[in-house]
């Protein structure tokens, strides 16, 4: 129906001449008393090859209009599809839009090239970044002090803003990065624990850890981003009280269970959390949040097959759930820290 109305508004103006035409001749007749029935006839038999005019040129355009709505969503890729021009307005949008396409793929080219040297720059920057922060801690952990550990501490946030800084870098093309194994879940979630065993002590937080003694598909180093993303988290919004990590067989696997006993987050700002650069109430308490943590762990997990989700109570704590694959090996024990 949208067709034929806008193929009916484009020879409106052809068909408003044809009637006007044929009464300005019935009229010419009847006032010469002349018969009137051969103008008639000639009306109608008119307007029968008129007609049949009408509908087959009315099929050409629903044809073309098939062909154009085909090509729209190809614009982007190519316009060699284009149908053969029927006039020169045509052939003029046609010369348009090709002129027009050239200078797109022109600039998209330029875009790339722009953005491949950004990524090399900040993907070298990192890497350059990772050498003096190694350097310092090994300085700062050969004295053993408060001031030192709290020095260390510090110097950890900004290693992890860095490997923040690489791993958003890198997300958009991680599936090149990505090395599927089968690895014992305990030993990735220990070597997590052991990077922020400083900042738990520190802080005085227990960490209450449930061995989980199964075996998971996954890429080792992107799934140890999420979990130390996590525990980093519930470091920073946890002031007293502790972090737990357990496992739970789920309908969909195998679920990883990371509990605080934190501020939690607010119900209005759950729905949100996992969105580029949102802070929610927390965030814009705290001043120092980015809005990236979440959103990361959000997007490596997907590219990994996992899921993530939280659950959280302002003021009792949250906990973050990642699903995954697993295989069996031996009923699990505590482990407290």
């Amino acid at each position: 129906m949208k067709i034929f109305r806008s193929f009916f508004k484009l020879h409106q103006s052809g068909i408003l001449a044809f009637v006007l035409c044929s009464i300005v001749f019935v009229l010419i007749f009847s006032l010469y008393d002349l018969p009137v029935g051969a103008v008639l006839y000639s009306a109608v038999l008119s307007a029968v090859i008129c007609l049949a005019l009408f509908l087959a040129s009315f099929i050409r355009y629903c044809k073309r209009c098939r062909m154009l709505q085909k090509m729209q969503q190809e614009i982007t890729v190519t316009i060699q599809h284009l149908p053969q021009p029927q006039d020169c307005k045509e052939q003029a949008y046609q010369e348009l839009l090709k002129r027009l396409f050239q200078k797109q793929q022109e600039q998209a080219q330029a875009w790339q090239v722009r953005c491949s040297d950004m990524m090399e720059y900040y993907t070298a920057w990192t890497h350059q970044m990772k050498t003096p922060i190694a350097a310092m801690q090994l300085h700062l952990q050969a004295e053993h002090s408060p001031e030192n550990r709290a020095l260390l501490d510090d110097l950890q946030r900004i290693e992890q803003y860095v490997e923040m800084v690489l791993t958003y870098l890198r997300m958009e093309d991680m599936a090149s990065d990505l090395k599927f194994e089968h690895y014992p879940l305990d030993d990735l979630i220990r070597a997590s624990i052991r990077k922020y065993s400083q900042m738990f002590i520190l802080k005085k937080i227990r960490l209450e850890y449930q061995a989980v003694n199964q075996n998971v598909i996954t890429d080792k180093k992107w799934l140890c981003f999420v979990i130390e993303q996590i525990l980093s988290n519930a470091l920073k919004y946890t002031k007293q009280g502790s972090v737990k990590i357990s496992a739970e067989e789920s309908a969909n696997g195998l679920r990883v269970l990371v509990k605080d006993t934190g501020i939690g987050i607010r119900s209005e700002d759950l729905p949100r959390i996992f969105e580029k650069g949102f802070t929610g109430y927390n965030g814009r308490m705290d001043k120092k949040a980015s809005g990236l943590g979440l959103y990361l762990c959000k997007g490596v997990c997907e590219k990994l097959g996992h899921g993530i989700s939280v659950a959280s109570k302002e003021g009792e704590g949250t906990t973050v759930m990642i699903t995954l694959q697993c295989e069996k090996v031996q009923q699990g024990d505590l482990v407290n820290m």
